[in-house]
């Protein structure tokens, strides 16, 4: 919530009031009790934004943190079966393959 400066046109007195943007600007002087009261504009305060950056994963729970990293290395060790699986699934065939006759003149004849 924002600070004001107010200033009364009937007595001077100037001072700050912490109220909410949506709050309506007072008219009434503390001070001397008539309705003389102005918000002043000024520059205020500028919001600053500091750290490597504002973005909604940088305020995850340590815990939180923890899961994701858990559920990537299990991501990553399905990924790793699967690709030796289909490694083997090819040595198998090319085995099995070499081991089989073909056919062509390249077979010899037993002759006893």
């Amino acid at each position: 919530m924002p600070t004001y400066d107010y200033v009364c046109d009937a007595c001077g007195h100037e001072f700050e009031l912490f109220q909410s943007m949506t709050d309506r600007v007072k008219r009434k002087c503390p001070k001397c009790g008539k309705p003389r009261l102005k918000r002043l504009i000024g520059a205020g305060a500028g919001v600053i934004f500091k750290g490597s950056g504002f973005h909604e994963t940088d305020y995850r729970s340590d815990s939180y943190k923890k899961a994701a990293e858990a559920e990537k290395k299990a991501a990553q060790g399905k990924t790793t079966k699967k690709d030796d699986k289909a490694a083997k699934s090819k040595a198998k065939s090319s085995d099995s393959s070499s081991s089989s006759p073909t056919s062509g003149g390249s077979q010899s004849k037993d002759t006893n």
